[in-house]
């Protein structure tokens, strides 16, 4: 009797965690994919206010030339000119966006392609890097994966606001084993305590070790914030 009064509470133990850990990782995945819905949220609406906009006032420029004068129509030319190429930069900025073409290079280039973003956006941000120049093959996916996570882990954790932050970034290989390690360094207490939110963190940490089977945690150190992805 006794037994099974033990292995009875052994089961609703067992039970009780693993519908907790059930629960987290729905959670976690909710929130990644909010995060990922309001990313392409965004460029659709860069495409409505912007891109559409472009094509139309090319367009109409277009259909004005054969009613202007000579050096109207030169004039206007070349406005349309200058406008296809502003058009084409963007688009291309779009597309690297959506899926960056060195993605199917390596990953050090895809976290360096990330990391030179952020610094035309964040100017006082100093990033120092240590990066790999070789990399074995990794599925694009889990590339992905990867990336994405250090964008989401820049975008809840460092301030908008013009404020000195220092963050430290590491990433190696050894044998079928990977890891990234992301410091970041805020100026006071304060600072640190606005950006550094638990739920957050939580979701992104639970996301990624879901997504890539690997491990994820991260602790804090004086003003330091440590990040540990590993797969």
């Amino acid at each position: 009797m006794c037994t099974i009064v033990i292995f009875s509470i052994i089961y609703c133990l067992t039970l009780i965690r693993f519908i907790a850990s059930y629960q987290k990782t729905q959670e976690a995945l909710h929130w990644w994919s909010y995060r990922q819905s309001i990313k392409l949220f965004l460029e659709a609406e860069t495409i409505r206010d912007n891109f559409l906009q472009e094509t139309f006032a090319i367009r109409r420029n277009l259909e004005m030339l054969s009613g202007d004068d000579w050096e109207l129509s030169a004039y206007r030319t070349q406005e349309c000119l200058t406008k296809v190429e502003n058009l084409h930069q963007s688009l291309a900025q779009l597309s690297e966006r959506l899926f960056p073409a060195y993605f199917q290079g390596s990953l050090p280039l895809a976290i360096q392609g990330v990391l030179e973003s952020w610094t035309m956006s964040h100017p006082l941000i100093s990033f120092n890097v240590s990066l790999p120049k070789t990399w074995q093959y990794e599925t694009i996916e889990h590339s992905l994966i990867v990336v994405w996570s250090l964008e989401e882990l820049l975008k809840i954790a460092v301030p908008d606001i013009l404020t000195p932050i220092l963050i430290y970034i590491n990433l190696e290989q050894r044998k079928n084993r990977a890891k990234l390690v992301v410091e970041i360094t805020y100026p006071d207490i304060s600072i640190l305590t606005l950006y550094c939110s638990q739920l957050e963190f939580d979701c992104l940490s639970e996301s990624f070790r879901f997504l890539t089977s690997g491990k994820c945690l991260y602790f804090y150190r004086n003003l330091n914030i440590n990040w540990h992805f590993s797969w």
